[in-house]
């Protein structure tokens, strides 16, 4: 039995919420709640936090503080508010883990104080790892940290690595849904509209992933992230498109022989991996079973439909900061589809201008990925408007 203190920044959000309930299934003796965040939802995250009692609570929209205040008065709950106290919450020595669950950018900076501090991290924002993979994955060897990669296909790889340390890596396979659209061409998507690309057949996930996966953008920036995890080159990894999101990614060794991970399509179970390894515990999650699953196909990723995915390779290819770049101009591009101000074909267009117009940056410093962001924001936003 252990006990390991948590701090889950994001907890309103897809995975913040199923990580609670993970936590609150394994019971007080195995996790202790001891930081929550959210960005703007007061109400959500008041309702945690009067049921998992942390030390602390932070909401990220100052505005909010005095609702969330007036929610938790008569508690011992610390309350407080703005996008440094992100950064100072999860340096507490109340932490042993911190669950990243922040969507976009924003996960990067105290992300990058969490490690400094010397706390492990489970991570659930790959963008992090996007952004400034190079920089993170140096802070964690200068600081002694590990990192649990809580997102499904990158858990898949973590565990079929285990006990193949002495094993080279030939290549790992990236499964993919291939979301709403699998099979639909620029003809059919040049209309889409975001009801349909929310609809995901498989998932259940936040808005922005949503339109990530449908776009295969999310696949895009799940092969940079994997590129920093598993210390691989961009030639050791491929996509593979799997409509049964069964197999959740594999690993292909020197002597040819493939290692997949299945199970259903459930962020519980790598979200409950992340958090208690190297344990495996106990769990009361639905069991896959092959009766109900009798074909399993797979197929080529049409990176020429989806130009999103191909979009990311190339910046893995150039390196520096055009990942960054690949980023800031997809956070701006699947608002305003979510805005209804550009079309679903048009998010792939803004990134591609952003990635030729942006400033590059061969070897960036964290002061030099938080300019490329912010010029690359104000670059699409003008584009759109």
């Amino acid at each position: 039995m252990f006990l390991k203190k948590i701090a889950i920044l994001g907890s309103t959000g897809s995975i913040g919420t199923q990580a609670l309930e993970v936590i609150e299934e394994q019971g007080k003796e195995v996790f202790e709640i001891t930081v929550l965040t959210a960005g703007r939802n007061a109400e959500l995250l008041a309702e945690q936090a009067l049921q998992f009692q942390p030390k602390q609570v932070v909401i990220a929209d100052e505005s909010k503080r005095e609702q969330l205040q007036q929610a938790l008065a008569g508690t011992s709950i610390e309350v407080l508010a703005g996008k440094n106290a992100l950064c100072e919450v999860v340096q507490s020595d109340q932490v042993d883990v911190v669950l990243t669950a922040l969507v976009g950018y924003a996960g990067l900076e105290p992300t990058m104080k969490a490690i400094e501090a010397g706390k492990d991290i489970a991570l659930a924002n790959k963008e992090t790892l996007v952004v400034a993979g190079e920089l993170v994955t140096a802070a964690m060897k200068q600081y002694g940290v590990q990192m649990y990669p809580v997102d499904s296909e990158h858990s898949a790889i973590f565990q079929c690595l285990a006990g193949e340390s002495a094993n080279p890596i030939e290549k790992i396979i990236l499964t993919a849904s291939g979301g709403p659209f699998r099979g639909k061409d620029r003809e059919f998507l040049s209309t889409v509209k975001k009801e349909q690309a929310l609809k995901h057949p498989n998932w259940e996930m936040g808005a922005k992933i949503t339109i990530d996966s449908a776009s295969l953008m999310n696949k895009g920036l799940e092969v940079i992230e994997a590129k920093w995890l598993f210390d691989l080159s961009q030639d050791q990894i491929e996509v593979i498109v799997h409509p049964q999101s069964i197999v959740h990614s594999l690993v292909q060794f020197e002597d040819g022989s493939l290692k997949a991970q299945m199970g259903l399509p459930d962020m519980k179970l790598p979200i409950l991996y992340a958090l208690c390894y190297p344990q495996r515990r106990k769990a009361g999650f639905p069991r896959f079973s092959f009766v109900d699953y009798p074909q399993l196909t797979f197929e080529q990723a049409d990176k020429e439909t989806f130009r999103n995915l191909q979009f990311a390779f190339d910046a893995l290819k150039k390196g520096g900061n055009m990942p960054c770049i690949l980023n800031a101009a997809n956070e701006i591009a699947v608002a305003a589809y979510l805005n209804d101000q550009v079309g679903f074909l048009e998010m792939s267009d803004l990134i591609n201008d952003c990635m030729a117009k942006g400033t590059f940056i061969g070897t960036p410093t964290l002061q030099d990925y938080r300019d490329s962001d912010a010029e690359i924001r104000r670059l699409a936003t003008e584009m759109i408007a």
